[in-house]
């Protein structure tokens, strides 16, 4: 697999970004995991490409455009590097989110080391 993060990968739909954060939907399935909460919306038309993915950093936290622009590269080159973590091993399947939602939650702005192996063990939890 290569490690690209291309456009067809990015989230832009108005309408899917509101169903992923309606209150009270059942169809979203979310889990909380440091640095990260994600929200993942399962659609079997889309059944086994990679999904497509938002990132959000909180302003309300980080005042800075500069901090919050860090945060996002880092947390969409560790996607970038461990996305292959999306697929089972041969003889598994198990049905990949169409669409995924992360939300960074930490505090403070943490290095790439610490939001790399968080984003290794939430891509292996879903």
């Amino acid at each position: 697999m290569r490690q690209t993060f291309t456009k067809s990968e990015r989230l832009c739909s108005k309408k899917i970004l509101g169903e992923l954060f309606k209150k009270g939907s059942t169809a979203v399935g979310t889990f909380y995991l440091f640095p990260f909460r994600l929200l993942y919306l399962n659609e079997p038309e889309a059944a086994g490409a990679l999904p497509a993915i938002v990132i959000t950093v909180p302003k309300r936290q980080f005042k800075r455009a500069v901090d919050r622009n860090l945060i996002r590269r880092r947390v969409r080159e560790a996607y970038r590097l461990n996305k292959q973590l999306l697929f089972p091993p041969e003889g598994r399947t198990r049905p990949l989110p169409s669409h995924l939602a992360l939300l960074y939650t930490a505090k403070q702005i943490i290095s790439f080391e610490e939001i790399e192996k968080g984003m290794k063990l939430a891509l292996r939890k879903l």
